[in-house]
């Protein structure tokens, strides 16, 4: 088990996650701190299988060409670093899209590029550095982000990037925002009877530890911490888009069915993924 790897990666972090994912994450690790499950994930986080090795990351681009777009997988949880190019155990990393984008981009064999989306974000780290480098290649080739379903927070971040957003109409878009949770383990250490000790050098190196109850200075650390990354998410989409900050501010991180976000201007049009693929090869004369 490696709780306290996966204690680092959730909690006391920002995330741009959907929040019923959140609860979902909550739930999860709160049920006796999650023993049973959070075993199985940390085997699959440390990458115990051989879809992992060296060899085999070089002999796959991290994509699929299909009559000459390539499709990049975004899907499930997303990471900063997983160490795959594919999404693996649900989880999909940024560092794997940004190798599979950038190798199709410069593919000769690729004409246009599909984000194949169905994910409800995950960490804020690593997502702002990889939209703006889909963002910035724009003219090059066409991008379109087409949703199998959803694209919430992180994953809308990314599905912004791209010059369309094409959804179903049963999907959704949207949950621009940032969430941190702090998990209060000090009513259950004083219920079993442990007494932790904190020394640190700086008053406030151990503010928002676990193991006492959040203090109104480290609240207000972590609130400020999570305004500027929400600023740093409504610009970037705002530009992406090309819509008014303010509107963008406005939605207060809701998620929008498909017809509203659509009206919105957070997607571009309500489209089944097979439809929009076919006005993705249009669009890059395949």
């Amino acid at each position: 088990m490696n709780l306290p790897h996966l204690a680092q990666r959730l909690f006391n972090t920002p995330l741009a996650l959907h929040p019923h994912k959140a609860e979902v994450v909550m739930a999860a690790m709160m049920e006796r701190f999650g023993i049973t499950r959070i075993n199985t994930l940390a085997s699959d986080w440390l990458g115990e299988d051989d879809s992992f090795s060296r060899k085999a990351r070089k002999q796959d681009a991290g994509y699929d060409v299909v009559g000459g777009i390539a499709v990049i997988p975004v899907q499930g949880t997303l990471v900063q670093k997983l160490g795959s190019l594919r999404p693996y155990s649900g989880m999909t990393g940024y560092d794997g899209i940004r190798q599979s984008f950038l190798t199709a981009m410069n593919d000769p064999e690729v004409a246009g590029i599909c984000l194949d989306i169905d994910s409800p974000g995950g960490e804020v780290a690593g997502c702002f550095d990889l939209v703006d480098e889909i963002y910035h290649t724009h003219g090059s080739k066409p991008i379109h982000s087409i949703l199998t379903e959803n694209a919430y927070s992180a994953a809308y971040a990314i599905a912004s990037a791209a010059d369309r957003i094409h959804v179903p109409r049963t999907g959704g878009v949207g949950s621009i925002g940032v969430i941190v949770i702090h998990c209060d383990w000090s009513q259950r250490i004083k219920e079993d009877g442990l007494a932790v000790s904190i020394i640190t050098y700086g008053n406030r190196k151990a503010e928002s530890n676990p193991y006492v109850k959040l203090s109104d200075q480290a609240r207000a650390a972590i609130q400020d911490d999570v305004d500027t990354m929400g600023r740093l998410f409504v610009s970037t989409v705002a530009r992406n888009r090309g819509i008014s900050e303010k509107t963008i501010r406005n939605t207060q991180a809701a998620c929008f069915l498909a017809a509203d976000g659509v009206q919105l201007g957070l997607a571009d049009a309500v489209m089944t993924p097979d439809a929009a693929f076919r006005k993705l090869f249009t669009e890059a004369g395949v």
